[in-house]
């Protein structure tokens, strides 16, 4: 017996099937929105560090080379 309310894939006037993929296309856009955010800030925050200390400056600047390597991948 058909069920009243149609098919369960597709509804009259919209795809049920596409809309799921839009909403998970979304949210995955929306997840490297979220990192890219959380990648900037994080590079904002090593830059605005000051240090004479030369393993500490190293280690900035390996923290900084990743981060970066981090935002280049999302790109």
């Amino acid at each position: 017996m058909a069920s009243p309310f149609g098919d369960s894939k597709a509804a009259p006037g919209g795809n049920l099937l596409s809309d799921e993929l839009r909403r998970a296309a979304e949210l995955q856009r929306a997840a490297r929105e979220r990192q890219r955010q959380t990648l900037q800030l994080q590079r904002e925050s090593i830059l605005s560090h000051k240090t004479s200390n030369p393993a500490r400056r190293a280690a900035l600047e390996a923290a900084l080379a990743h981060v970066e390597a981090q935002l280049q991948a999302i790109d």
